[in-house]
């Protein structure tokens, strides 16, 4: 698929079947993220792939609203986080990453929905990023970014078109 193409067909999918995603097709997920380019080539980021139906449905109230809460029905998680110390621009390091690997997962015919968890707070009162270190175990020292949920989609929403795009955002020479 042309990469036009794979933007326009890309669409956030929360809902999905319960069919496991092969190994195989995971590893290239997360091969995506890897060649994600970063800052100097520091890449702060490291990924943690939770692939353990319980601890996913723990993560689904990592958020206020309920943002989270496709996690509980997803097959697997990418939980995208950096060292701060390595560069100034761990974000947009670390947003990327999420991104070559929400373009992956769709190429692969998986469906993928990016949950922000930076600056973001979990319902008991911490932020997500304290929830989802005291359940996953990640250093003090390291920030959260997002998490990428990950399953076979029950129903994939149809693709952007060109005019659905909103030209009027861009300016020529001048704002």
């Amino acid at each position: 698929m042309e990469l036009m193409e794979m933007m326009k067909n890309r669409r956030s999918v929360r809902q999905y079947t319960q069919e496991r995603i092969p190994e195989e097709t995971m590893e290239k997920v997360l091969q995506a993220g890897l060649l994600a380019p970063s800052g100097r080539a520091r890449r702060p980021w490291e990924f943690i792939l939770v692939r353990d139906r319980e601890i996913l449905k723990k993560m689904s109230e990592c958020r206020e609203g309920g943002a989270a809460k496709m996690l509980a029905g997803a097959d697997s998680a990418v939980v995208v986080i950096a060292d701060p110390e390595k560069t100034d621009v761990w974000t947009e390091d670390c947003s990327i990453a999420m991104a070559y690997m929400h373009l992956a997962a769709d190429s692969l015919g998986l469906g993928s929905c990016w949950i922000q968890g930076r600056l973001r707070n979990a319902p008991d009162g911490r932020t997500t990023e304290e929830y989802l270190r005291d359940l996953l175990g990640f250093p003090e020292s390291f920030r959260l970014e997002a998490i990428l949920s990950l399953g076979v989609p029950e129903n994939h929403p149809a693709p952007r078109t060109e005019s659905d795009l909103p030209a009027e955002k861009i300016h020529h020479g001048r704002f």
